[in-house]
């Protein structure tokens, strides 16, 4: 049998990362993939894009990992791991992560790949005052924000509770105010 038909076959023609059926294609995870079906998994077009970095992540598209990292397949887990961790500044995927568990050996082949795509995401999210934000602080705002949309004005001194980053723009975070997910500007808020 083919590569590709194992891998068909392996994943019920879907991309093993998120269940996709449109334009599946092999990828080799990296970084001693020889190309066999145990380093080999099929994935979408957009997974594989995202994975290789070539275009920047949505991470709405990744909640899909909170499943498939529970695949029996070790180059699925491996892969997992690693977007995982290049969004660990949200909260679900760092819960994800923690409940995550790979036997050493994968989780070696995991982190090796890691180091090579460390640099792809280096969004780093500051307040007014120049701290560094983490996913899941609380912060303040500091001026009244007129939210569009909603009809209110978010005022003064309100805390913004597990914040989630916007992985790619430093300036957004996003925070539930009177019910309400909304964007947020860093520089309207202060960390508490």
């Amino acid at each position: 049998m083919s590569l590709e038909r194992d891998l068909s076959e392996r994943s019920n023609a879907c991309c093993e990362l998120c269940s996709s059926k449109d334009n599946l294609c092999p990828h080799e995870v990296a970084p001693s993939s020889d190309g066999s079906l145990d380093q080999v998994v099929q994935l979408c077009e957009v997974c594989d894009q995202q994975v290789s970095g070539l275009v920047p992540k949505d991470v709405d598209h990744w909640r899909c990992l909170i499943e498939s990292m529970w695949s029996q397949v070790p180059a699925v887990q491996v892969l997992a791991w690693r977007m995982l961790n290049r969004l660990k500044s949200e909260s679900w995927a760092a819960e994800a992560l923690d409940m995550l568990y790979l036997d050493e050996e994968t989780l070696v082949w995991a982190e090796q790949g890691l180091i090579e795509n460390d640099d792809l995401d280096d969004v780093k999210h500051f307040d007014s005052n120049g701290v560094q934000l983490s996913a899941g602080d609380t912060v303040v705002l500091i001026k009244d924000l007129n939210v569009k949309g909603a009809g209110f004005t978010a005022k003064r001194g309100t805390a913004v509770r597990g914040i989630s980053l916007v992985s790619n723009n430093a300036a957004h975070i996003e925070g539930r105010i009177n019910g309400q997910q909304i964007v947020i500007l860093t520089e309207f808020v202060k960390r508490s």
